[in-house]
């Protein structure tokens, strides 16, 4: 490092600020929102809710056969009241060893104030930073102006929208690493 900058205090403060700068903050995801994420999301092309009276085998089989790892929690009138993962499937029933025949979506779901939401105009870094502050992997986006869950997202849309947003920085680092010009572009 201190080759490339010449200056040990310069390099310092770099190191320095790198280690204390969360990784949130160092992205760049231009407009990107919640609701443009969701465009891409794996969640758009299936239907990711399942009622709260529906038995817990239905979810598994869901989880599996949508390749999904959370679905929406609806009510008898189809509004979104929760959220089940497999996560709450491992923490709730496997790891306690409990028989899940006979239990039903509403007895390991995460129902109403504690469900985190995005916004559906949230940027891809509030987005990110609301997931790592409450562990989850997934956030039902909403709709503010007509209290209505619009889309769901899963860390790994997050994570695709920003190696498609930085994929332009990582070619002209990697062909810089080659001696192809980097800065000004690929021979």
């Amino acid at each position: 490092m201190e080759r490339l900058f010449g200056n040990n205090m310069l390099s310092r403060r770099i190191t320095t600020r790198a280690f204390h700068t969360s990784p949130v903050s160092l992205i760049h995801s231009g407009s990107a929102t919640a609701l443009s994420v969701f465009q891409n999301s794996c969640y758009k092309k299936v239907d990711f809710r399942i009622h709260e009276e529906s038995y817990l085998k239905e979810a598994l089989s869901r989880f599996s056969a949508l390749n999904v790892g959370c679905l929406a929690v609806i009510d008898e009138r189809q509004k979104v009241v929760g959220v089940i993962s497999k996560r709450d499937y491992v923490n709730k029933v496997g790891a306690l060893d409990r028989d899940h025949h006979g239990l039903k979506v509403k007895d390991i779901c995460t129902y109403g104030h504690n469900v985190i939401v995005a916004k559906k105009t949230d940027s891809l870094e509030t987005c990110m930073n609301k997931m790592l502050f409450k562990n989850i992997r997934h956030l039902l986006i909403l709709d503010e102006s007509e209290p209505e869950f619009v889309g769901m997202l899963s860390i790994k849309d997050l994570i695709q929208e920003i190696m498609k947003d930085n994929k332009e920085i990582i070619t002209r680092l990697s062909d810089f690493h080659l001696g192809k010009g980097a800065f000004f572009g690929s021979e």
